[in-house]
């Protein structure tokens, strides 16, 4: 896998750093597994030809790519909010939504990740970390997740939901 211009990246024995213009990324890789810099390029290899070696190979490889896409792109969850009266909207760094609830639901925005609400209906989660931004939009959207009745609910921008026939009021 190629390294891009403006991205380092510095191997020990068993930790990757790679740096880049959105920041920096660390990963512990498997003892099965060997990675190491060669001509702009971070080449993986196995310790044999068993499953687990395979899977392990294929995973740190996808890992590393990851990184080096996270440190000079960055990754982007969108949120979409649905239901009268439900908004979110930025407080410091807190993110504050009404959903419903007697309350209001604060979430407090971890460190390297960036949550923007450009309308009060929607919300912008965005990192270099991939699974960080996923586990954040993840956590957004389990404070009410999209129930099957009326549609209300967090959901994820494009997300499909499947719509329940409601009551009748057939005797």
């Amino acid at each position: 896998m190629a390294i891009p211009n403006g991205v380092d990246v510095e191997i020990d024995k068993t930790e990757i750093i790679v740096k880049g213009p959105n920041g920096e990324l660390r990963l512990s890789h498997p003892q099965r597994v060997s990675v190491e810099c060669k001509d702009a390029a971070v080449v993986v290899t196995r310790h044999g030809d068993d499953k687990q070696a395979k899977a392990f190979h294929g995973m740190t490889q996808r890992l590393i790519q990851s990184m080096v896409t996270g440190v000079t792109k960055g990754f982007v969850k969108e949120l979409e909010i649905q239901g009268v009266g439900y908004r979110a909207a930025m407080d410091g760094g807190k993110l504050t939504m009404q959903l419903g609830y007697s309350h209001p639901v604060v979430y407090n925005s971890p460190p390297g990740i960036k949550i923007e609400t450009p309308k009060p209906t929607s919300i912008i989660v965005s990192g270099c970390d991939k699974q960080k931004v996923g586990q954040v939009a993840s956590e957004i959207r389990g404070f009410r997740p999209p129930e099957p009745y009326k549609g209300k609910g967090v959901r994820y921008a494009g997300e499909y939901v499947r719509r329940k026939v409601g009551k009748t009021g057939a005797k």
